[in-house]
């Protein structure tokens, strides 16, 4: 007589862990962490601490059992990749989804930690019903676009107690202090960010916000500073100072095309202050904005013009 198995079948582990390049990155993280959460590890073999830390991470992801997965790089051979994610030491994690670094931590820790990590990342792909970290995350994002700010506050709050690494909370109460105006508040809460992700897209991008909120609130009068402009086109300090006005004013676009007008007039200008100040208002936007994605693409048609 047969016996059926009827455990659930396990995940194929070659499919669930691999190594991973700069070339295959987009489809192995990127693309593949729009549906199933990604843990990234950055290692290296001289790395002591990697030689632990990686055979403990990948058994955790093998027996999750496909609610996760991993891709493992070698920071020596994938240089660019751990440089564009601003890795500074190993082991260093990342976990992904859909697309975007969501929390992630730095150095050796102990199993224990290891293993709800790996919990709290396969919970992301999972739906975590039950008012789960992201049903939690989304809700208080929800709160904030809707300007019920102190509700949002306290939610993301909430869930930096519960789990002090989950970037998005940061990233949200941040905001929160920028809706307030309280711009102290908001960048002492960037810089409580643990280091493993104190780099990620999603905090830089917040960081972007509060230089642009730094520099309205020495913003010229708008008017005063059109008319300079238009009375001297290559006043750039005015042209300059109008971007900023114009930018806090709400006006995004107007910013971005006098920037691009004082880099074409003279890019070398108080030490190419235009170029910077366009990737500041670039990083402080959606990067699929169509301000964003028009403005880099005339910005370079003019650096190699």
């Amino acid at each position: 007589m047969l016996e059926l198995n009827t455990a659930a079948p396990k995940a194929d582990t070659d499919a669930l862990i691999k190594d991973g390049s700069e070339q295959s990155f987009m489809q192995d993280v990127i693309e593949t962490s729009q549906s199933v959460p990604v843990i990234v590890d950055f290692w290296a073999p001289w790395c002591g601490p990697c030689k632990t830390l990686g055979p403990a991470l990948e058994a955790a992801v093998t027996a999750a059992n496909g609610a996760v997965k991993m891709v493992k790089l070698n920071v020596d051979e994938n240089q660019a990749i751990a440089g564009q994610l601003q890795v500074q030491s190993i082991p260093t994690i990342y976990a992904f989804w859909q697309g975007k670094p969501v929390d992630g931590f730095q150095g050796a820790v102990p199993g224990s930690e290891i293993q709800a990590f790996v919990d709290r990342v396969s919970a992301m792909g999972n739906g975590a019903p039950d008012g789960g970290l992201e049903d939690a995350l989304h809700a208080a994002q929800q709160m904030l676009a809707d300007g019920a700010i102190e509700d949002a506050v306290q939610t993301f709050a909430a869930m930096l107690e519960e789990e002090p690494s989950t970037m998005g909370a940061y990233a949200g109460l941040a905001q929160c202090y920028l809706a307030q105006g309280d711009l102290e508040q908001a960048e002492a809460t960037l810089n409580g960010a643990p280091a493993a992700i104190s780099n990620a897209p999603d905090l830089e991008a917040v960081y972007a916000q509060l230089e642009l909120a730094k520099q309205a609130s020495g913003a010229g009068p708008l008017g005063e500073l059109q008319a300079a402009v238009e009375a001297e086109g290559d006043n750039h300090q005015a042209r300059f100072d109008l971007a900023i006005a114009l930018h806090a004013g709400g006006d995004a676009q107007a910013a971005v095309d006098h920037l691009l007008e004082l880099f074409r007039r003279d890019r070398e200008w108080n030490d190419a202050a235009a170029k910077t100040q366009l990737f500041t208002v670039f990083d402080a936007l959606p990067a699929n904005d169509p301000i964003v994605l028009n403005g880099r693409r005339k910005l370079s048609s003019l650096i190699f013009a």
